[in-house]
């Protein structure tokens, strides 16, 4: 999700009910392996599209750069990808206030990272303390410390975590790569040079970075504190992991069939036969969380009426850009949460594809259309610019057909491309009209950080009837309750024309049938500790 927003969501990065891991389309689940006795060794090579241009998990929300950055850190738990339920990792146990407003830790003892230093209470306190001053690139982990008030330590393997106000999501925050754990001499440096190196616990290491081109990982040595999901105790298989940005998605493909790398992201709809027919695996999982779509900032003008939004929504066939742009896998959005996420609610009547009542909308608001086609307003030509970042082989060819499709509206939309490393100051500065992107959460409290009023409001949302639903649910223990809470929560956005969801992103990769055991996490990120390669 950056394919996606956050706070704002990163455009076009980012970019986590019932979870289930998807193998060539069908559901399967990562645990047993037919391959046979997995074999320690080897370097994996995997393709991805972009570079975040940063090594800091508690800094970055694009999947190509998560795809490394989640090995190199460990989580205080883990959630269980079919359940939901939150699993032991660095803690051992957990337990929460009765008001949800502490939750008290116990750690896993001798854990250390990869520095020698101990990966103790004050190394957590530390990571939580310095969080909330990260600046533009750090919305995802500040959000999941909303209304922090800070960490209590109680002895090197107890700690209390407290917050200004009930705070349900934050347990589920802790399962993630943002709130992944870094040494204290990391946590002290400023955040450009966090980005250019970090240490932390998990079962790889950085050792070589090259920005734009390759990350490459190196197994940690006496890794022994692994997450109870993983398949196997002790240190990762995998001697070496080499990330290489290759953009072309027909590149990378044409690379997995040459078997010049072992497995590849961003998977074409033009990749799936030829892949499969070579004999390479194609895995498969939705991503929970904001589904792929439009965010506005309304203080901008045109885009700041809602009569535009609704119609730009109206004019969208969802359904005919999924047919043509995306793989077999691939859901149309039917609210602004993936149909993966907990809480989501089917709010299909508000994102239907209606052109006439596009038309009628805009022509009750005074739009009227030019010489052209084109829509104005006192002499203000109906254009709006849109951004996005081209870390996903969909995301052009997706804004070029809503181009087309929002056109025969009357409605200009001028596509833009961004720099994925710049698009975190873009949404800080306000310097956007329209952002296309997602974001990947495992917890519908992701509403609350991207457009609750009080938080970092890239989009300059109003006051209106959503705030008292974000803060509601953000604070309610029960879970049948907060998803009714969520679900009204949802149905404002869409009424309101805030967000314009289109399609859900499932995260597909092509991997060569030597390398076995790739799993998902509940947020459709990859874990590799349990990876490896037969001969």
């Amino acid at each position: 999700m950056i394919p996606g927003f956050r706070r704002a969501l990163l455009p076009a990065l980012f970019t986590t009910a019932a979870l289930a891991l998807a193998a060539c389309g069908s559901s399967a689940a990562p645990a047993a392996d037919p391959a046979g006795t997995p074999q320690a060794g080897g370097t994996l090579r995997f393709a991805v599209s972009s570079d975040q241009g940063c090594v800091d998990p508690q800094q970055v929300g694009s999947n190509d750069t998560i795809y490394s950055l989640r090995q190199i850190v460990d989580s205080l738990t883990d959630q269980d990808p079919k359940t939901g339920e939150l699993k032991p990792w660095l803690a051992t146990s957990w337990q929460s206030a009765p008001e949800a407003k502490s939750y008290t830790f116990t750690l896993r003892p001798g854990v250390t990272f990869s520095d020698g230093t101990p990966l103790d209470a004050n190394a957590v306190k530390a990571n939580f303390d310095r969080v909330p001053q990260i600046g533009a690139r750090g919305t995802l982990p500040k959000g999941y410390l909303a209304g922090y008030a800070g960490t209590t330590v109680q002895s090197p393997t107890q700690f209390t975590v407290s917050f200004q106000q009930p705070n349900v999501q934050f347990l589920q925050g802790t399962s993630t790569h943002s709130l992944g754990i870094l040494s204290l001499a990391t946590v002290a440096k400023s955040d450009d040079d966090r980005c250019a190196s970090v240490i932390g616990s998990g079962p790889f290491t950085i050792q070589n970075y090259v920005k734009n081109a390759s990350l490459t990982l190196a197994k940690r040595k006496g890794y022994d504190w692994g997450s109870t999901l993983f398949a196997h105790p002790g240190e990762a298989y995998l001697d070496t992991l080499d990330f290489r940005v290759v953009p072309e998605s027909g590149v990378r493909a044409g690379s997995l069939q040459a078997g010049e790398v072992d497995a590849i992201g961003n998977i074409g709809q033009q990749d799936e036969a030829p892949l499969t027919g070579a004999g390479d695996q194609l895995l498969a999982r939705p991503n929970p969380g904001i589904a792929f779509g439009i965010a506005f900032n309304q203080s901008k003008p045109i885009v700041s009426d809602p009569a535009v939004r609704q119609a730009l929504s109206l004019s969208i066939n969802r359904q005919e850009i999924v047919k043509a742009v995306y793989t077999s896998q691939t859901k149309v959005a039917t609210s602004i949460l993936a149909s993966t996420t907990p809480a989501w609610a089917d709010q299909s009547s508000l994102v239907a594809f209606d052109l006439a009542k596009a038309k009628s909308t805009l022509d009750a608001a005074g739009w009227a259309p030019g010489p052209d086609g084109i829509r104005a307003k006192d002499v203000q030509r109906l254009t709006v610019p849109l951004g996005f970042a081209n870390n996903a082989g969909s995301n052009k060819p997706t804004l070029e057909l809503i181009q087309q499709q929002a056109k025969a509206a009357g409605i200009d939309v001028q596509v833009q491309e961004l720099q994925i490393a710049q698009t975190p100051q873009i949404q800080a500065s306000g310097d956007f009209s329209a952002l296309w992107g997602n974001l990947t959460r495992a917890d519908p409290d992701i509403l609350r950080s991207s457009y609750s009023v009080a938080g970092s409001n890239y989009y300059r949302i109003p006051q209106s009837p959503l705030e008292p639903l974000l803060v509601a649910q953000a604070a309610e223990p029960d879970t049948a309750k907060r998803a009714q809470i969520v679900a009204q929560a949802q149905q404002v956005l869409l009424q309101q024309g805030f967000y314009v969801p289109v399609v859900e992103l499932t995260t597909v990769l092509g991997v060569a049938p030597s390398v076995h055991g790739v799993t998902f996490d509940a947020s459709s990120r990859i874990q590799l500790h349990d990876a490896w390669k037969s001969s």
